[in-house]
């Protein structure tokens, strides 16, 4: 180990994942190859930490399996993470629901891909709805984080490893291909230890450690409830935790916005990444046009949307799918504002003039004004 010296590094995102999460001090990784987030597993694999750390790298085998042994980790205090692809996220829907239904720590990387089904290898942001809303069953949400470099892939597993205890529920790091697999300059963070068993009992009270019981009654952790008044009570109990974690972790960006700001564009990941460069060039046109990237996708940035969206001509939402975030900045106008839709999909990638060619698009309907006030247009 370097102890933190000389941890600036050329990497791929998704490498990145793994070499942080060894440096952050988790417990156990537990997942499943799958194109395009594979080298997650392989990385560490090279790394063995198990031989320095004392971390467990484990290939389950399935990502039904990887999720379920998430759920054990997290029911012991231990920080374990999963990390997949778009079709076999789905097949963890189910320990989703299950890890918040208990309110377990556990963090879950998604590199999403494009396409229904088994779709296409290629890179895609339309696992957004699968990763805000999910597909478990159930009252629950989950926290989303959307980096959009190496470096914030990197910085992404400590928020998460601070934020999965914090609130006691699973945390997502919703990246895609491109950014999972393009290489950049990360500086790494310094080695932090794993904790002690003694440091996981006094943090985590509730586990299922066996840890010191002669000092405490048992814990039992089950998402069974047959009492429906207890169950229901529980449902309001995690909602009345979710309401606080929408009032105090959202997360966002904002680019050249200020007071004469006339058009906005909301986008997150690599879309933000190429919605930058747009942004550039509609700047230097003399174009009075900002941007507001959601670094949360849930809890989602709501009301600054709205704030925004009393004051400008019109939004323009940039997605690498057929448009799933566009539905949230639409509530999220609540009819203020026409909000309009940038975006590639199944694997396509929208380029800087892609998402220029809307822009213009939009801001020709608004100047005409044959896009009223409030409408949703595609």
């Amino acid at each position: 180990m370097d102890n933190g010296k000389n941890n600036i590094e050329l990497l791929k995102g998704n490498e990145v994942i793994a070499k942080a999460a060894i440096r952050y001090g988790y417990d156990g990784f537990f997942g499943y190859p799958i194109t395009p987030q594979s080298e997650v597993l392989e990385t560490l694999a090279l790394d063995k930490p198990w031989e320095t750390t004392g971390m467990v790298v484990l290939q389950a085998e399935s990502e039904l399996a990887s999720i379920n042994m998430l759920y054990a980790a997290g029911s012991t205090g231990k920080l374990a993470f999963t990390s997949s692809s778009s079709p076999g996220i789905a097949l963890m829907q189910e320990g989703f629901s299950y890890m918040a239904g208990v309110e377990l720590p556990g963090v879950i990387v998604s590199v999403g891909r494009g396409g229904p089904g088994l779709g296409t290898i290629q890179p895609g942001q339309a696992d957004y709805e699968q990763a805000v809303y999910g597909g478990g069953n159930g009252d629950y949400r989950v926290i989303v984080l959307a980096p959009n470099s190496v470096q914030e892939m990197c910085d992404c597993m400590g928020k998460a490893k601070e934020l999965t205890f914090k609130w006691r529920m699973p945390v997502i790091v919703l990246s895609d291909g491109m950014i999972g697999q393009m290489m950049e300059k990360v500086v790494l963070p310094p080695f932090t230890p794993r904790r002690t068993d003694e440091e996981i009992a006094k943090q985590c009270p509730w586990a299922t450690n066996g840890i010191g019981l002669k000092n405490r009654q048992y814990n039992f952790i089950s998402t069974l409830e047959l009492d429906a008044k207890e169950m229901e009570a529980r449902n309001k109990r995690m909602t009345a935790k979710y309401n606080q974690v929408e009032a105090e972790e959202v997360d966002f960006e904002l680019y050249n916005v200020d007071s004469e700001t006339e058009y906005l564009i909301v986008a997150y990941g690599i879309s933000s990444r190429v919605s930058m460069k747009t942004l550039e060039m509609l700047r230097e046109s003399g174009v009075k046009v900002g941007m507001l990237r959601p670094k949360t996708l849930w809890p989602f940035p709501n009301k600054k949307i709205n704030e925004l969206a009393g004051q400008v001509k019109g939004i323009l939402c940039v997605e690498q799918c057929e448009g799933q975030m566009v539905k949230d900045v639409r509530l999220a106008t609540e009819g203020q504002a026409p909000v309009y839709l940038s975006g590639r999909s199944g694997g396509m990638v929208s380029s800087p003039q892609d998402v220029l060619e809307d822009f213009q698009k939009m801001a020709s309907e608004c100047a005409t004004k044959s896009c009223p006030k409030g409408y949703w247009m595609k």
